[in-house]
């Protein structure tokens, strides 16, 4: 497994635990921080996985009204907690990271929502982020 694969799936724990456990993001990042400072051969997934928190704490405006403009009659709040992270991971890779191809950003999403969402997850995070990446 590459070390963005890895870092995607820390993104997602930290995303998911944040929502679900109703803390800051920051609260959870800092901890998550915390925790990798103490495990120095897990840094290189660290530190793409805080460039995508980052990045979607930054962008979360952007990143949620591509989500809804594309999810066709979802809204975000109904949206299982997994895949709404997986949808600002994927939506904030496709808008604002060069170095992954959309291709790529759509992929990963996809195929972390099937190994941990629903069984219909991963039709819905495809079709959602396949429609934003039209858009761009």
């Amino acid at each position: 497994m590459s070390a963005r694969t890895k870092a995607r799936k820390r993104a997602l724990d930290i995303l998911f635990s944040s929502d679900v456990g109703g803390d800051a993001i920051g609260v959870t990042l800092a901890a998550e921080a915390k925790r990798a400072a103490n495990e120095p051969a897990r840094e290189s997934s660290w530190l793409y996985a805080r460039e995508i928190v980052d990045g979607i704490v930054d962008n979360q405006d952007e990143i949620d009204e591509q989500i809804v403009a594309n999810s066709r009659d979802w809204k975000i709040e109904r949206m299982p907690a997994v895949d709404r992270a997986l949808l600002r991971i994927g939506v904030w890779e496709i808008l604002h990271n060069d170095e992954v191809p959309t291709a790529v950003a759509i992929d990963e999403a996809v195929e972390l929502a099937k190994e941990f969402s629903t069984d219909d997850s991963g039709a819905f995070v495809h079709g959602v982020l396949g429609r934003v990446a039209r858009t761009v």
